[in-house]
């Protein structure tokens, strides 16, 4: 394309020297533009449009508190397993669901109103600052603290009470969402673990033929599983009250028992402990009956039964626990109470 050709607003400008030669002047196209006018918003002027999106920004960590105290309260409100329908999402959990609902909202509305404070109450001045090193001078210190006083001052966190106020409640309130998570862990022990099914009265159901043990059915050197009256292996909750309650029945010749309260709560030289080790909670099953001691098949704790079932051997902690036994009108063997203290290994709450 000839010089002809192009137009003339894409040419180079020309400047003519004294001595008539033709110089082309272009424009630096790495200059720095500088930066734009600032154009103030309307809550730069007008006070009460400024007051407007305070209280927007209010209302949203306001917002942010209720749904935290809705999530929490989801908690207590719907049960584990209550099915909900909730068009579009079809049949849901309440509660996840609700769980889901007030923790988005509460974590949306503290960013909204974040957002929204800066956009239009903070300042919005466009400030440029040369690049500096990386390690600050005492002066770059001072200015760095002078900045942020100004940015403090610029934001009106002094003067906007209550944003400020509102925004300490929403950011105090979500952390408790974290901390109500820890409720899902799993259910609360109570007093659980120190309770089982026996109490007075009730008698040891032996679990290969499921009728009432007699006195008569425990020979010398024999070892029988029991369990309480009134359990069926078909129970929801079998596997935790059996790991509770599960009894091993041994008849001892009471001359040999060396325990006192072992020979007092016996009948007839019949003794019943749980059958529960005190290590890791494992069930006990093997029985020598000369010595008269019981192994866990675990990790080897082994037991004496007729020195109270206290432990001779293993990292078990304590004995095996013993449940006093007598014999009702029909001849059958019945508990004459609960354990008397928690079976199974130690735990946190037993004190």
């Amino acid at each position: 394309m000839s010089s002809q050709e192009i137009p003339d607003e894409n040419l180079p400008a020309e400047q003519d020297t004294a001595h008539g030669a033709v110089v082309e002047v272009a424009d630096d196209p790495f200059a720095d533009p500088g930066l734009p006018a600032h154009k103030p918003r309307i809550q730069d002027i007008d006070e009460r449009a400024a007051k407007r999106s305070e209280r927007a920004v209010a209302f949203m960590f306001t917002l942010s508190m209720l749904a935290t105290i809705g999530f929490i309260a989801s908690y207590v409100i719907f049960p584990v397993d209550k099915i909900v329908y909730i068009w579009p999402f079809g049949h849901v959990s309440a509660l996840n669901f609700s769980l889901g609902l007030t923790l988005g909202v509460a974590l949306f509305a503290i960013g909204a109103g974040a957002v929204h404070w800066a956009r239009t109450l903070m300042s919005d001045v466009e400030v440029a600052d040369d690049r500096h090193a990386i390690e600050a001078e005492p002066e770059v210190k001072a200015k760095v603290l002078a900045d942020f006083a100004a940015g403090a001052e610029e934001s009106a966190f002094g003067r906007r009470k209550l944003i400020r106020n509102t925004m300490f409640g929403a950011l105090a309130l979500v952390p408790l969402s974290g901390v109500v998570l820890l409720r899902d862990l799993g259910p609360l022990p109570e007093k659980k673990l120190r309770n089982t099914l026996w109490a007075k009265g009730k008698q040891l159901i032996n679990m290969n033929t499921m009728e009432p043990l007699r006195p008569e059915d425990v020979a010398v050197g024999s070892l029988t599983f029991a369990m309480p009256e009134g359990l069926s292996e078909h129970a929801e909750d079998f596997q935790n009250q059996i790991a509770k309650a599960a009894l091993m029945i041994i008849r001892i010749q009471p001359e040999n028992i060396k325990d006192k309260r072992e020979r007092e709560w016996a009948h007839e030289g019949i003794v019943a402990f749980s059958k529960i080790c005190t290590h890791v909670g494992c069930p006990i099953s093997l029985y020598e009956q000369q010595t008269h001691h019981v192994l866990c098949p675990c990790h080897q704790s082994t037991f004496d039964l007729s020195d109270g079932a206290r432990v001779i051997f293993g990292p078990a902690g304590h004995a095996l626990p013993q449940l006093r036994i007598g014999v009702n009108s029909e001849g059958n063997l019945e508990a004459l109470g609960d354990f008397d203290e928690p079976v199974g290994p130690a735990f946190w709450e037993r004190g």
